[in-house]
């Protein structure tokens, strides 16, 4: 599957970004023949775009204005023009808006809800070969929604923008028993924090929850802070500087941003995939144990020698694609199978 790289925006970024990436490809070499791979497991290419993604969002909090930041980043994507065919079809609602992605093969009768990640900051064009991949790998027609960003569209914004989105997809007709809930980082944050909000709403709760490598906790004591920072892409500094963006400090107690004091009874099913390095791995992991610790059905996947949302690595990293196989396995068993090769037109 050949990997195409396009670079695109003004120039001066352009430049960048291409120099980003040949100092990163220089670093990684070179450490690799005296010293060998980061992690045992590690491919060229993994280590190669770890160290790469990790100087790009250097590049990006040096931006002041979070404008051009976007457009920074938006300047490096990556696309694979082997990948099945998934058809991208935009929505604009009154209150929020999206884009329904739709693989060539499907199961007309199951809805995945998608929430990007990017730190409630940004949503990079490179979500489209990514989301596309998601859609494919479970066989869903996939909602991706473009919540509202901070630093202009602080907390509760996004939560907003996901009840009004849930709303619509009821109204539409597609049964709450078809529904997945999914996200990764700050939206698999999203899609977890949105449960509290259905409750409070006395809204029916989706089938199922997929968080991959999803933020739980706004504390900054968990030793994977630190202990993974070699291995991963992004750094507790960056963390830190999401957060002040996404919401004020006297808003982190409450339980719809600090899920670990959140009541998680009688949630649906939650299926999360981490890596072991990722900076995020502790609180993962603290909230499964919470979560187990209420009755809650949970399921926590670990992945050796994985980083954040490792899933995105696909389909050069063997990790991801299994990762990514994964998921279409969690829904069928979840939601059994009725595949189907049509088009489904009726979506708007």
């Amino acid at each position: 599957m050949a990997l195409q790289l396009h670079l695109s925006g003004p120039i001066q970024y352009r430049w960048r970004a291409a120099y980003e990436l040949g100092q990163a490809s220089l670093a990684v070499s070179y450490h690799r023949m005296l010293k060998g791979p980061l992690r045992p497991t590690w491919t060229w290419f993994l280590e190669v775009s770890t160290e790469a993604l990790r100087r790009h969002l250097h590049v990006v909090f040096d931006i002041e204005n979070v404008k051009w930041a976007r457009q920074y980043l938006d300047c490096f994507t990556i696309f694979y023009p082997e990948m099945p065919k998934v058809t991208v079809t935009s929505v604009e609602q009154n209150t929020f808006r999206g884009d329904w992605f739709l693989p060539s093969q499907l199961d007309p009768d199951r809805i995945l809800l998608y929430f990007h990640g990017g730190g409630y900051s940004f949503y990079p064009k490179a979500y489209t070969n990514f989301i596309a991949q998601v859609a494919t790998a479970t066989k869903s027609r996939t909602f991706a929604l473009d919540y509202r960003l901070s630093p202009e569209h602080q907390f509760p914004a996004q939560l907003e923008d996901a009840l009004a989105c849930y709303r619509w997809l009821l109204a539409i007709g597609c049964s709450p028993e078809r529904i997945v809930f999914a996200g990764d980082s700050a939206g698999g944050h999203l899609a977890l924090s949105s449960l509290l909000s259905l409750r409070e709403c006395g809204l029916p709760m989706p089938a199922l929850v997929i968080a991959l490598s999803p933020a739980t906790d706004f504390a900054s004591h968990y030793p994977s802070l630190r202990v993974n920072q070699a291995f991963d892409w992004i750094e507790e500094s960056m963390l830190v500087h999401w957060a002040s963006w996404f919401c004020d400090d006297a808003q982190r107690c409450d339980r719809r941003i600090t899920l670990l004091q959140a009541d998680l009874r009688e949630w649906p099913p939650i299926y999360i995939q981490a890596g072991e390095v990722e900076i995020l791995s502790d609180s993962i992991r603290a909230f499964a144990d919470h979560a187990r610790a209420q009755g809650a059905d949970v399921v926590l996947e670990s992945w050796r020698d994985m980083n954040h949302v490792f899933q995105m690595f696909a389909p050069e990293v063997s990790q991801s694609v299994e990762a990514l196989r994964r998921l279409g396995e969690v829904l069928d068993l979840r939601l059994g199978t009725k595949r189907s090769t049509e088009t489904v037109s009726n979506i708007h």
